[in-house]
């Protein structure tokens, strides 16, 4: 076996999660070189699964159960031993930077990779700077270095984490839907580095709900089904088809072949629904959004596209109430004049964003008090849900094919799986108005295509879409508008 390498062996595991299983009698093996993707539906245990590999969460101990780590021809047993051999990057270790509020610039987040710490604990010598700085021009964060983490967008966030992975100097990379938030060229840096990785022997996972998202250099394939692998082994189309279907990227077009809707005829209300004029966001000092003017009527459904980095997610949260303009701004929103307070325009809102979902990653409630958190507006419950918050919170999860989930607690369930439940949330007081941050992120085809055919009936019925997103396939038919954006600025308006 070559020198400074790692083989893992998992033998009969079995993983419980709130008292349900997870992972059962899972055996697989990866070995130096190889390039593994892991495929699986919403809920089938692919982040549980490479947490135990990174030795971030145990199995179910049984008789036959085996996690074994092999170093060079060096044994062990159990992952303590070589934890720090192993990068995993994951939407949980993504959302820490928040929860914490590590706000280290860029450069000093890759850093901290050299070091294998959380926060800067040491400073980096010469030898050690050049390598963060090649790291950084290699994922094309150049820009970034001196920008702090949380001013970031969520796709930045990502590919920096990425970086101080790469830092780390890892003898095994997982990668858990390492594309999520990522743009075209976001996107394409990280493929182009799993592509060149073949030539080391560092193997990697990475897990993926969309088929561009494998890089065309994995060599092996890995299929969980309700926990269970139903595949392991070489790379091959039939593989691909089970798990994609072999329509797949029709199936997730479904919805935007429906219909357009007519238009009604109605006097529409001459006062905007929102209204911004000449408004400047800023977060910790960095501006993130310029000059902002434009404007919501009724019967309009707009797309916000941009990059990484654009103010998508900025211009949600202005819109929403969680950032506000600059003075010389204005943002106007009708029925809610000046002096109203934010939490009664909220609660006639619907919002899902990445960062909702960062906040109750780990809380302890269960999915059904998440959805009726959304009554309130508020994260978590101030009191106790009456009969008509349950009766409310379980119409949506029904809805949305989530009422098995109601009792569980967010770490029990897949992060596909959450965006769902956020999504009933954003929707358990019928709102006239949905924000929608990257709502396809972490969802497989089919879900993927459950959840745009609700979005397109709900506008059909007259609720108002602002939809964030780099993808524009994900984009329903009734979308009719489309904002521009970049570098925080406003670069075109169109009709869709």
């Amino acid at each position: 076996m070559p020198r400074n390498t790692l083989t893992v062996k998992l033998a009969h595991i079995d993983l419980e999660r709130g008292g349900r299983p997870v992972l059962r009698d899972v055996t697989w093996r990866i070995r130096p070189g190889e390039r593994w993707g892991l495929l699986g539906h919403n809920g089938a245990g692919k982040t549980q699964l490479l947490k135990l590999i990174a030795g971030d969460i145990w199995p179910k101990p049984t008789r036959r159960a085996r996690r074994i780590y092999v170093v060079s021809r060096e044994r062990y047993v159990e992952p303590l031993g070589v934890k720090e051999l192993i990068a995993y990057i994951g939407a949980e270790r993504q959302d820490k930077y928040d929860r914490y509020g590590w706000n280290l610039t860029v450069a000093e987040v890759v850093g901290t990779g050299v070091f294998r710490t959380d926060i800067v604990l040491d400073r980096p010598d010469a030898k050690q700077r050049r390598r963060i700085t090649q790291l950084i021009r290699r994922f094309g964060l150049d820009s970034l270095a001196k920008r702090q983490f949380l001013t970031l967008s969520y796709g930045e966030r990502r590919l920096a984490l990425v970086a101080r992975a790469i830092a780390a100097r890892p003898r095994l990379l997982l990668l858990d839907e390492a594309f999520n938030g990522l743009d075209g060229q976001r996107g394409a840096s990280l493929m182009r580095f799993l592509e060149r990785s073949g030539r080391s022997q560092m193997p990697w996972v990475v897990s993926a709900h969309r088929p561009q998202d494998l890089p065309s250099s994995l060599t092996h394939l890995l299929l969980l089904e309700k926990g269970r692998v139903v595949h392991a082994g070489r790379h091959s189309r039939a593989t691909l088809e089970r798990a994609f279907g072999r329509n797949a990227s029709k199936r997730s077009r479904s919805a935007s072949r429906l219909r357009r809707p007519r238009s009604t005829g109605r006097r529409l209300n001459a006062q905007p629904l929102i209204s911004c004029r000449n408004a400047s966001v800023y977060v910790d000092g960095h501006r993130v959004l310029e000059q902002i003017t434009w404007e919501i009527r009724t019967g309009e459904h707009w797309a916000i596209i941009g990059a990484n980095g654009a103010g998508k997610s900025s211009l949600i949260k202005t819109l929403y109430g969680d950032l506000s303009p600059a003075a010389g701004g204005e943002l106007k929103r009708r029925d809610f004049p000046p002096g109203t307070h934010i939490e009664d325009f909220k609660k006639t809102v619907g919002l899902l964003s990445p960062e909702l979902q960062s906040d109750y990653a780990l809380d302890d409630v269960t999915v059904e008090e998440i959805v009726i958190s959304g009554r309130h507006a508020s994260i978590g419950l101030n009191d106790a849900p009456t009969p008509a918050d349950r009766r409310a919170a379980r119409r949506w999860l029904r809805a949305l094919r989530m009422e098995d989930l109601a009792h569980l607690r967010p770490r029990e369930i897949s992060y596909g799986q959450l965006r769902r439940v956020l999504l009933a949330r954003a929707m358990v007081n019928s709102p006239r108005l949905l924000l929608l941050d990257e709502p396809c992120t972490g969802l497989d085809v089919a879900t993927r295509a459950v959840v745009l055919a609700h979005l397109e009936q709900l506008a059909r019925v007259g609720v108002q879409l602002v939809m964030a997103t780099h993808r524009e396939s994900d984009l329903v038919p009734s979308i009719n508008k489309v904002l521009r954006l970049s570098g925080g600025r406003i670069t075109g308006k169109s009709e869709r």
